[in-house]
């Protein structure tokens, strides 16, 4: 029997494309967006590529920003942009972010949750203040106790690393064999999890 529920955060609790394709209407006007999905795919591809390195060391969070824009826009024949133009889309994209509303249907599936008092718990990817300020914008922590929110960089682990898992389990005092991950990614949640033992 399931006792716990911890969930991801981006495309997970809000839909990440609609600040993207705002932020990319604004600062590339020119670019072709009935490809806009495809190119929010990729965006992430990049995100999940690259954030290691930020993680690892070698790269600063403001390159690697810089870079994910870059190079998706390349890959869908979009000119090479230089950093300004990376720091202006991703000024715009976190303006965007203070727009983000969590999705309908888990804001019903976490109030039943808590009504029921099933203990709740948060695993994101990221920067740490970059996604705790989604975690209140989202009002996560009406539902979810704030000792029970993860978010990668903070831990020196990230998903699919079973370390982070590992962890929210002992921090968040849950069994992992009746703990389930909701989350959007294959290979970052739905592996993670399961060689986690979740």
């Amino acid at each position: 029997m399931i006792t716990s529920i911890v969930f991801d955060v981006d495309d997970t609790i809000y839909d990440q494309q609609a600040p993207y394709r705002q932020a990319v209407e604004k600062c590339f006007p020119d670019f072709d967006m009935s490809r806009i999905n495809q190119a929010y795919i990729r965006f992430r591809h990049y995100s999940d590529v690259g954030f290691p390195r930020v993680m690892a060391g070698e790269w600063t969070t403001d390159y690697f920003r810089f870079w994910r824009c870059k190079e998706t826009l390349l890959e869908f024949d979009y000119h090479e942009i230089d950093e300004a133009t990376g720091r202006h889309f991703q000024e715009i994209y976190e303006e965007e972010l203070e727009n983000i509303t969590m999705l309908d249907e888990m804001r019903m599936t976490l109030e039943f949750l808590r009504e029921k008092g099933v203990s709740m718990g948060i695993i994101t990817n990221g920067p740490t203040e970059h996604q705790l300020k989604k975690v209140r914008k989202l009002g996560l922590y009406d539902y979810i106790e704030p000792g029970h929110v993860l978010v990668s960089q903070a831990t020196g682990f990230q998903k699919p690393e079973k370390e982070i898992f590992n962890l929210a389990a002992e921090q968040f005092g849950m069994n992992p064999a009746t703990t389930l991950y909701v989350g959007d990614s294959y290979d970052n949640d739905v592996v993670g999890a399961k060689t986690s033992g979740w």
